[in-house]
């Protein structure tokens, strides 16, 4: 099954899913950088599913701490990534920011 790309703003800070932005990975992050990153996330994610399938809050923890990390890592979490002064948006509704109006003209044909 194949999912159609999440649409991002027009200056690439963001993606919207479910309505809402989602801080897009910093882009001056070298290849190499991003793929160390990325494998740490993903081995913090099984690390949170195993937790807590074993029912082990301190382990949960734990793994959610190096998930959190790899995130501000990638620039997905923690300091913007971008230097102009432009306020954060991250986990708002995208209704209530300034790329209201260019969403909105996304759905129509």
């Amino acid at each position: 099954m194949t999912h159609a790309p999440l649409p991002a703003t027009p200056d690439g800070r963001y993606l919207v899913m479910e309505g809402r932005l989602w801080r897009r990975s910093n882009p001056a992050l070298g290849p190499r950088q991003r793929e160390l990153l990325v494998a740490a996330l993903m081995r913090a994610r099984a690390d949170v599913g195993r937790a807590k399938r074993a029912k082990d809050a301190a382990a949960e923890r734990r793994a959610r701490a190096r998930v959190h990390r790899a995130k501000v890592g990638l620039g997905e979490r923690g300091a913007p990534w971008w230097t102009d002064g432009a306020p954060d948006f991250n986990r708002h509704l995208v209704r209530n920011t300034p790329y209201a109006a260019w969403f909105r003209d996304l759905a129509v044909p």
